[in-house]
């Protein structure tokens, strides 16, 4: 393991591993560097570049500095870009889920980004799904400081529409000690997502600093709205190309979306 320190003095801890150009990987709620998809996309990966994998702060090894922003999120990424980069380079970034979003935060602001990849973004821009509750973001907070870890994870789970009976059964299960652990972090993730939830189209001004090469993807398999959300994305950016993954949902498969990856940043384009 290794660590770098964020503008806020947070630590971060972060894995590196494989050889070729810096690609950083960006995960979605609840997932860490040992939890999750990544792990395994990582490896997938490590053929063709040094992949890094981190603990989204108040994840895994990371620190959890208060008060919490969306900005110290991408402050954490540009820590990570100087420890892969060094002075001046470029780097790629994937981004997942919450992920996504966050890495495209990340992107308005950090020029040490040569190309972007963001898959299902859960953004909600037409009436296909309820818009997320006001209030949502409120009361998932309250529960964390009450802890009640597990009400915030079922909380969480019935929003992205987890089906019931998955999440009554995720308490009798292995996983459910490692969701709770990071509960606390599930309100980072919708206030990075909140404000492309509330069933509004995207104006071309809201992504206009995105200017890398971004390619945005789905599953063939995925929801209407999500479908929807990532191909309007696809079209606000001002260098993007959309793609579809036959057969994939929102948990997309590390060896579906790993060829995907590959040919698309390692193309000079």
């Amino acid at each position: 393991m290794n660590t770098v320190q964020s503008a806020d003095g947070t630590t971060i801890a972060f894995t590196r591993a494989g050889q070729g150009p810096p690609l950083i990987l960006v995960d979605g709620a609840l997932c860490s560097r040992s939890f999750g998809p990544m792990p395994k996309l990582a490896a997938q990966l490590t053929p063709h570049f040094t992949v890094y994998t981190y603990d989204r702060r108040g994840r895994g090894a990371s620190g959890d500095t208060k008060p919490y922003a969306p900005d110290r999120e991408v402050d954490d990424i540009e820590a990570l870009i100087a420890a892969a980069s060094g002075a001046g380079g470029m780097v790629l970034v994937h981004g997942t889920s919450s992920g996504a979003a966050l890495a495209l935060e990340a992107a308005k602001r950090l020029p040490a980004i040569g190309k972007l990849a963001v898959y299902e973004p859960p953004f909600i821009v037409d009436g296909t799904r309820s818009p997320i509750p006001d209030d949502y973001l409120a009361t998932l907070s309250r529960l964390v400081a009450e802890r009640r870890r597990g009400d915030a994870v079922k909380m969480f789970m019935r929003f992205v529409g987890t089906p019931a009976v998955f999440t009554a059964v995720l308490p009798l299960t292995p996983v459910w000690p490692k969701l709770k652990a990071v509960a606390p972090t599930l309100p980072y993730d919708i206030a990075i997502v909140q404000d492309h939830q509330r069933g509004a189209p995207f104006t071309p001004a809201e992504w206009a600093a995105v200017k890398v090469p971004t390619l945005v993807a789905a599953g063939g398999k995925s929801p209407a709205w999500m479908a929807n959300a990532t191909r309007a994305l696809a079209g606000a950016l001002p260098d993007a190309s959309y793609q579809t993954l036959p057969g994939q949902n929102h948990m997309v498969k590390p060896q579906a979306i790993a060829p995907v990856l590959t040919e698309f940043f390692l193309n000079d384009r």
